[in-house]
């Protein structure tokens, strides 16, 4: 029986059948595609750090090292299973030619390294380690990504030549976060190169016990051993790894709970409007005796089969999108050796929904011990209680047309039916503006103030060579005469002890200088002005657990200095593991110094470039601009899609439940209707105060949903952003597009819903739905 009732239901009601199980397969789909995503990804990095053996520890350095005193600190360190040093040759991109590109601008620092020997390995795309012959390149994966060369093609690195034999996987310097990028030569080839460039060395330990790790960096700070440059560790590793396909999952999340809440909202409808569709025969139902538990079971079953048929609908869509969601993963990061799991938490997602949708239906049919035996079979329609809007009369109205006044007035006298409308509305202005301003934040140009960059138009880096401060000053100096240049700052890094609360010491980069002329953004405090202030990074403050006003203390000359905390900021730079005072100091050897300009005339920048560039070889000039797209270009395009995508899901979800929210009305108001046909009221009055309705709810949802964007919304998006080591995260809004074009798109897609879903009140007849 209850097979027959539900096909005869679903034949009658195909629309909105199909509209209810699109939703639930929608959410089915995208909770599915986050675990499969999430197994995946978490598979594969554990899978490529353990085939590269990863350093626990790596010490960036520039200069000369003392391999001798290193050997014995690891020797004697009891937590040091490993210990190796890899050279790093940094060769300017202008003499690396890979096919018919060049790499003259890109802002990485590329270098060429050998295999080594005990632990970070390179790998090839089948996760092997490489061996790579004389007269082979292996190049960066990155490179493939963005088909700057191909297997076969010819490279020529500073007159010397090679063949592509392939793309290398780099556990350490994959992630386009990272400044620096490694090529893979054999030993001989490496040699003959040595003189070509300049030479970093990568101080790199494994740790019998990674749980060690704080213990065993602050042993080699205390040990004063080589630190000229970053010091990343294996979590910091793991992390730049994880980033972009950890962002995309995370959005994916975010819009399946989403989705997830708009599928309660479309069942609520559904069930409502089959409700009031039925709401004489419920009520006779209820009169012959039949159980509310029998008159639930009917509805419940329906919505079984709707439900389950939309997971499995859901889920064999989430098999058909994974492999291309998972294909800058496996690029990247190889196959997740735990990938048969992902299968299973995906069913587990699925499930998890389905018994959510059945949990909340059950709990929708409550509505069936409010029904009244007498109401139904006297009204066959639900009779409302009237309340508020008492002082909204149309004989006091002179501002509206009166079928938009009795529209209004039918939404503040209705509010809790209307709720359910105002809350989808809310929820699409929500999923349409996010997205919107996330894309408009990430590529404006101020975003580089939230990654400890600053606002300027051209960098230049002097480091990994001799007479730093000497090189510096020649280039300030023609900076200061070029008139192109309306504002420039230099800023040196150097290290400085830090004394700890109990005792010890760590090194602490601190970047010296003028940090008023090209202020980033502080999450919290102020850039440091006083000679006794000094900034630090979040990721520095977090470790060292300081807040602003806090004192730290530092080791300057051989002496104890006390700085206060000014501010707090955000930095993706050098592991993100930085600090900025003002004071000056002629004792510390500088890690390395970067001037920083802006220019009169933003035209300028690329011929300005070439022009230093061409009298100051030694230092590596970049456009910020440039910086940030090949950076975060990817991420960019990727949020830019999605923005325009959440604008169509948006729209769409809009009509739909708009559709279904007019059906429900029309099968609840068939008597005033009838009642208003009668008093005179044309089918064209009776649509202007149905859209009168929608519009206004309409202007409220957009009203509530932009509010909820730019705070829930900020924090939402600023949570994603952190990730990235930004923590002072506002929204940058084009009002044009939030405020303007994105409303006025709901406001026709609302219109155009609403006179589809009134076309039935046309058909409603006088005679039928009143009753003497």
């Amino acid at each position: 029986m209850y097979f027959r009732i539900i096909g005869n239901d679903i034949l009658k009601n195909k629309m909105i059948t199909l509209v209810t199980m699109i939703f639930v397969a929608a959410a089915a789909m995208l909770v599915s595609l986050a675990a499969i995503l999430t197994i995946n990804l978490s598979g594969a990095l554990d899978t490529l750090m353990t085939k590269s053996k990863t350093p626990h520890f790596l010490q960036m350095h520039s200069g000369e090292i003392d391999h001798a005193r290193l050997t014995s600190f690891a020797e004697k360190n009891s937590n040091v299973d490993k210990f190796q040093v890899i050279e790093f040759l940094n060769i300017d991109g202008s003499e690396i030619i890979l096919g018919e590109n060049s790499l003259v601008d890109s802002v990485q620092d590329n270098g060429f390294s050998t295999q080594s020997e005990q632990f970070d390995y390179l790998l090839d795309l089948d996760g092997n380690i490489i061996n790579v012959s004389e007269g082979e390149l292996y190049v960066p994966i990155s490179y493939m990504r963005d088909n700057i060369t191909k297997v076969g093609d010819k490279a020529v690195i500073s007159g010397q030549e090679f063949v592509v034999a392939g793309f290398l996987r780099d556990s350490q310097m994959n992630s386009t976060l990272s400044a620096s990028k490694r090529f893979l030569v054999s030993e001989n080839d490496y040699e003959k190169m040595k003189n070509l460039g300049s030479i970093e060395h990568l101080i790199e330990f494994r740790l019998k016990d990674l749980s060690a790790l704080g213990e065993f960096e602050t042993a080699y700070a205390a040990a004063e051993l080589e630190a000229n440059g970053p010091t990343v560790t294996y979590t910091l590793f793991k992390m730049m790894n994880a980033l972009s396909d950890g962002m995309m999952i995370a959005v994916i999340l975010f819009v399946s709970a989403l989705v997830v809440a708009i599928t309660f909202i479309c069942i609520r409808f559904t069930l409502l409007s089959k409700m009031e569709d039925d709401y004489h025969e419920i009520g006779v139902m209820k009169a012959i005796g039949l159980r509310i538990s029998d008159i639930k079971r009917i509805y419940l079953v329906k919505y079984v089969a709707i439900a389950t048929v939309g997971s499995i609908l859901g889920f064999g869509l989430s098999i058909l999108f994974k492999g291309i969601l998972l294909e800058n993963i496996r690029l990247y990061m190889g196959e997740a050796e735990n990938s048969s799991f992902a299968i299973l938490f995906g069913i587990i997602g699925i499930l998890l929904v389905l018994f959510s949708i059945l949990l909340y239906v059950n709990g929708v049919l409550k509505h069936f011990r409010k029904i009244s035996v007498v109401e139904a079979i006297r009204f066959g329609t639900s009779q409302e209680k009237s309340s508020g809007a008492k002082r909204f009369c149309l004989n006091r109205n002179w501002l509206f047309n009166t079928n938009i006044f009795l529209g209004i007035k039918d939404v503040l006298t209705r509010k809790k039916l209307y709720a359910t409308m105002l809350a989808v509305l809310v929820v699409s202005s929500f999923i349409i503006i996010v997205p919107q301003n996330l894309y408009n934040t990430i590529s404006s140009k101020s975003f580089t103030q939230y990654m400890g960059i600053g606002d300027y138009d051209m960098r230049i880096d002097i480091q990994q060579t001799s007479n730093i401060s000497e090189k510096t000053d020649e280039i300030l100096k023609e900076i200061s005469n070029d008139r192109a240049i309306s504002n420039y700052a230099a800023l040196t890094t150097k290290i400085f002890k830090a004394k700890m609360e109990d005792g010890t010491e760590e090194n602490l980069k601190v970047e010296l200088g003028d940090h008023s002329a090209f202020p980033i953004a502080y999450s919290g405090g102020k850039a440091p002005v006083q000679e006794n202030e000094i900034a630090l990074s979040s990721i520095n403050a977090d470790e060292l657990n300081k807040k602003i006003g806090d004192r730290i203390t530092l080791v300057i000359e051989g002496e104890e200095k006390d700085f206060s905390v000014s501010g707090i900021y955000s930095d993706i730079t050098n592991g993100g593991k930085t600090a900025k005072a003002v004071f000056t100091d002629n004792s510390a050897d500088i890690m390395w110094s970067i001037i920083i300009a802006e220019l009169s005339d933003t035209s300028m920048v690329d011929n300005k470039i070439s022009e230093y560039l061409s009298k100051f070889g030694y230092a590596k000039i970049s456009n910020v601009d440039e910086f940030v797209t090949q950076t975060f270009g990817s991420t960019i395009r990727s949020v830019e899609t999605a923005s325009y995508a959440a604008v169509a899901v948006s729209l769409i979800i809009t009509v739909l439940i708009t559709l279904l929210f007019m059906k429900l009305l029309i099968a609840k108001d068939r008597t005033s209707i009838a009642a208003m046909k009668a008093l005179g009221f044309t089918k064209s009055d009776i649509r202007i105060q149905y859209m009168s309705r929608s519009v206004f709810v309409l202007i409220i949802g957009i009203v509530l949903g932009t509010l909820l964007a730019n705070t829930l919304g900020e924090l939402l998006a600023g949570a994603i952003i952190s990730s990235f080591g930004a923590d002072s995260f506002k929204f940058t809004v084009n009002p044009l597009s939030a405020y303007l074009l994105c409303p006025l798109m709901m406001v026709c897609a609302v219109l155009i819903a609403t006179v589809g879903g009134t076309s039935g009140a046309g058909q409603i007849k006088i005679s039928e739905n009143i009753k003497g």
